[in-house]
């Protein structure tokens, strides 16, 4: 359900305009990941979204309350996306294959080079923000549960080999997606992401 906050226009003093907050988040979202928190100013907020500095702090408190606003929006989209991905995926193996798949689409060309919210988040804040630091942990933490339960679900329906550690193997691939979307902001190519997962996969034979 979209939601919808009025924005009193200053050129034409008590009219009031609306705009769909989701919108100005998935901006938000673009801008924080290409630029960076810190580097991004008020001045390119106000462009970006297209609102004003005081339509922006009374939405969100402040820039600080922007940025988790767009980071609940980012996870949620991906978390959708990835549910997308794991529909037509019938094994574990294809599970693990399926997330790899969709960190490679994110790696590379213009979404690449925009980069993650929450990998450049961690690069940010991880010795200045002990809580964000922590906010963002848990949603890795939730990405490596993940991919040692699909293991694990592998080795249960036969796809993955049962001397395969699910804890370690499943910690190493989200090293692996992370590290993805690092190297992803240089401009990799598309098929350079797919041949790294399909590599990648060889760990659970």
């Amino acid at each position: 359900m979209e939601t919808i906050i009025t924005e009193l226009d200053r050129r034409q003093p008590g009219r009031p305009r609306e705009f769909d907050i989701d919108s100005v988040l998935d901006k938000a979202i673009t801008v924080f990941s290409r630029i960076g928190y810190h580097a991004t100013s008020i001045s390119d907020l106000n462009k970006a979204l297209g609102l004003t500095s005081g339509s922006i702090y009374k939405a969100f408190g402040d820039k600080r309350g922007l940025l988790l606003a767009a980071l609940d929006r980012y996870v949620d989209q991906r978390s959708r996306r990835l549910d997308e991905w794991l529909a037509s995926a019938a094994t574990g193996r294809q599970r693990v294959a399926a997330v790899l798949s969709a960190y490679a689409e994110y790696s590379h060309g213009d979404a690449g080079r925009t980069g993650c919210l929450v990998v450049g988040g961690l690069i940010e804040f991880a010795s200045s923000d002990a809580g964000f630091r922590e906010r963002l942990a848990k949603i890795l933490a939730t990405h490596e549960a993940r991919l040692v339960r699909f293991i694990r679900e592998g080795q249960a329906d036969g796809s993955v080999a049962s001397h395969v550690d699910p804890e370690i193997t499943g910690r190493l691939m989200l090293c692996l997606i992370q590290g993805m979307r690092v190297v992803g902001k240089t401009g990799r190519k598309q098929a350079d992401m797919v041949a790294v997962c399909e590599h990648a996969l060889h760990l659970l034979d």
